[in-house]
């Protein structure tokens, strides 16, 4: 899946599609070219959602973390992109401790929860969704799945791999897998990076 010129998007129209893998596989240029697709094919700009739960591309500790999909495709931001109130902190990079990875997760669920919620009030045809696992450190993936399930069309991502690990043992990084599971048990398609 290393070359995404070769695939038909086509085949994810209609579709529930969720792309998972560890970090710099591609998932979020995945995204971005899939978005792209649709305006090449004239999709409605209106008709497509993007929420965007990534943190701001960054480095830390020589690791490339984060992106948004209009850094991978400017006019993604043509589309009805709910925004996030303030910053999308990486909960395992930042942090020094239990606690603070706790209250990092905390402070993105309750971003990204208000996002979902303005989704699921006034869902649109197609759902695009960015780093799905940074709501599933506190959130219900069954939150997820509503959402998803209002959309013809969805296509999203999710950190799915070893590479960052939690400080305050594997309890936090379990609960992500087993939440990211419980979604690509419940879509059409996914896809591992």
């Amino acid at each position: 899946m290393k070359n995404h010129r070769l695939v038909n998007y086509q085949n994810y129209i209609g579709c529930h599609t969720l792309v998972n893998g560890d970090i710099n596989k591609g998932k979020t240029q995945f995204t971005a070219n899939f978005v792209k697709f649709l305006f090449e094919s004239g999709y409605d700009p209106n008709q497509i959602t993007i929420l965007d739960f990534s943190p701001n591309l960054t480095e830390i500790k020589g690791l490339k973390i984060g992106g948004k999909l209009v850094d991978y495709y400017k006019k993604c931001e043509l589309c009805n992109v709910i925004k996030i109130n303030g910053d999308i902190i990486p909960p395992r990079l930042t942090t020094r401790n239990k606690k603070e990875i706790k209250n990092i997760a905390s402070q993105n669920y309750i971003k990204t929860s208000e996002a979902l919620d303005k989704y699921i009030k006034e869902p649109t045809e197609i759902l695009i969704m960015n780093d799905i696992s940074i709501y599933l450190h506190r959130g219900n993936p069954k939150k997820i799945l509503n959402a998803i399930n209002k959309a013809n069309t969805f296509f999203g991502n999710s950190y799915f791999g070893t590479t960052i690990k939690s400080k305050s043992g594997c309890f936090f990084d379990y609960k992500e897998k087993r939440r990211v599971k419980y979604l690509t048990k419940r879509v059409n398609r996914t896809i591992k990076l």
